[in-house]
């Protein structure tokens, strides 16, 4: 018989105050509510009836938004395993530029069915094994499902179309005129290989007041604010662009000046106001009408410019500077003087007009087809525009900040539309449709993996369920499920989806009605909401240190100059 060797009692592992949770019931099923919390935090937001979330972030900003993408952006998650599946909807968003809330929305189910199997005691390693079959199974069908695609060169009638749900999601009711306004800005700037397509170049410029109707496209740049000097309108322009300022050089080291009587007095300044002048009459000279100031321009430049007939736009951001520099092909300039032909660029118009009641700047290159066009005076410097703003007009600051995400995923479904331009049909028919193959090829599976593989085919169909309880709540959601489910059953079923409109019985053929979304949108949620479901299932024990010491460094959001 062995002698009993007494254990040290509590024995410490980790230094003071770390936090050690392991096991089924403290780790992976504590993670897996977390998760489902966050999850049904952004699916009331989903689709077209989606619900609004009121977000107050850290700085106190408001945001009113049913975009699962800034929601989750600006509420700071602190739960290690949500935050696994933030960056996943993270992950999609920078690919795809949409359907993350998607990815959410499975990655949560895929979870809450997980929690059954284990409270079973299946293993976790054969629920992933069994994900893991079950994702690779459907993205096989799904190259099967794709009904249509995008027409190459693509039409303003047909990118709209395509359009129209990605940004229906978003602000349902408003998709036709959103999406015609972002079509026609995504034609203006496409080039002649469309898969060179930069989403840069769509602008969108917001202006308070008036209603979505009085939204429109301008071909070119557009400033909220007016040109500086007198000169507000120029035709055919030279431009320059300067990152320094418009002003008198300072220099560095002071000196003292000693003046002896009244004329010395008078000719003090004169010489470097000849100076200046000396350097304005040299642009003036090279051709130059329109100066972009990237800082101050000084008063006593001013007058000169003024009187030069140089119109002066002071551009503080230098994003938009380097914008502009595209538009107008010109290169920026560290040091005040005269551009060499190769640095100066070159506008159509520069003018000032009015929308509603804030006077904007407008720099735009004319093509064919617009009133101010002259074909005589066409000359080979006036090369198609490479930027198209979209300006946007509604009641509120909200109001607006929704309009433009909207508008920013519908630019970003266009670009990878452009990549891949395969169609599936949408409205929950595709999602529906892979459950039941899915389904089916899990029964006839042998061994643990085919009870994963079925709890992930019942997992996808919580994208129609979503859809149908958002539109037409919860009772009637159930019974639209079911009817889909027949008609999938019945012979070329696969496109049936949810009706939100529930004209008939909540059901609708998604091809007829054009309601289809990406093909390589739904490919990589399915694929990143699989990964991030496995990863949280395969962690079996948290160990968080003691947060360290000292003040909170205040964390900005994305880029400090994103605009």
């Amino acid at each position: 018989m062995s002698l009993k060797v007494p254990k040290a009692q509590n024995v410490q592992l980790f230094k003071e105050g770390y936090k050690h949770l392991q096991g089924l019931e403290d780790a992976v099923l504590r993670n897996i509510q977390a998760v489902a919390e966050l999850s049904d935090l952004v699916r009331t937001s989903f689709g077209p009836n989606g619900r609004n979330k009121l977000v107050i972030n850290h700085l106190g900003k408001l945001f009113v938004t049913s975009d699962a993408a800034t929601i989750i952006r600006e509420i700071e998650v602190v739960h290690p395993a949500a935050k696994l599946l933030v960056m996943a909807s993270q992950a999609q968003e920078a690919e795809m530029g949409d359907s993350t809330n998607s990815v959410m929305i499975l990655a949560g189910e895929l979870l809450k069915k997980a929690e059954h199997l284990l409270i079973m005691g299946l293993h976790p390693s054969e629920i992933i094994k069994g994900y893991e079959l079950a994702s690779a199974k459907a993205l096989a069908e799904l190259e099967t499902l794709s009904t249509s695609s995008l027409p190459t060169p693509p039409t303003k009638a047909t990118l709209a179309t395509a359009l129209k749900p990605a940004i229906a999601s978003k602000q349902y009711g408003y998709e036709d005129k959103l999406a015609d306004l972002v079509a026609e800005a995504a034609l203006t700037v496409m080039p002649p290989n469309p898969k060179n397509f930069n989403v840069d170049n769509v602008r969108v410029v917001k202006i308070m007041g008036g209603n979505l109707a009085g939204s429109k496209v301008v071909r070119g740049m557009v400033f909220g604010k007016e040109p500086e000097g007198i000169i507000k309108k120029v035709k055919k322009a030279k431009v320059a662009v300067y990152t320094c300022g418009i002003d008198i050089s300072q220099t560095e080291t002071k000196g003292t000046v000693l003046i002896k009587n009244a004329d010395e007095m008078l000719n003090f300044t004169r010489g470097e106001e000849q100076h200046l002048e000396k350097i304005f009459k040299e642009i003036a000279d090279s051709g130059v009408k329109v100066i972009i100031a990237g800082s101050t321009v000084g008063e006593l430049a001013l007058h000169y410019l003024n009187r030069m007939n140089i119109a002066v736009l002071k551009v503080l951001s230098k994003f938009d500077l380097r914008r502009l520099c595209r538009v107008v092909n010109a290169t920026p300039l560290a040091r005040l003087g005269a551009p060499t032909p190769e640095e100066a660029g070159f506008v159509d118009v520069f003018e000032t007009t009015e929308i509603g009641g804030d006077r904007v700047t407008v720099l735009r290159q004319v093509v064919e087809g617009d009133p101010d066009f002259d074909a005589s005076a066409q000359d080979a410097r006036s090369e198609k525009t490479r930027t198209a703003t979209i300006v946007l007009r509604g009641a509120t600051q909200n109001r607006l900040d929704d309009l433009e995400r909207a508008v920013d995923d519908g630019v970003n479904v266009i670009k990878a539309l452009l990549k891949d331009p395969r169609l599936v049909p949408g409205a929950g028919a595709t999602e529906l449709e892979l459950a039941k193959r899915v389904e089916a090829y899990g029964s006839g599976l042998k061994g643990l993996s085919q009870h994963a593989v079925r709890r992930w085919a019942q997992a996808l169909e919580v994208v129609p369920r979503t859809l149908a309880e958002n539109a037409l709540g919860g009772g009637e959601g159930n019974e639209v499920v079911s009817r889909l489910w027949a008609k999938h059953e019945g012979p070329g079923g696969e496109a049936w989806g949810v009706d939100v409109e529930a004209e008939t019985d909540g059901t609708l053929l998604a091809t007829e009605n054009e309601i289809l979304d990406s093909l390589a949108a739904k490919q990589w949620a399915i694929k990143l909401a699989t990964e991030a479901a496995t990863s949280v299932l395969s962690v079996d024990s948290i160990i968080m240190s003691r947060p360290a010491g000292g003040p909170k460094i205040p964390q900005q959001s994305g880029n400090w100059d994103e605009d």
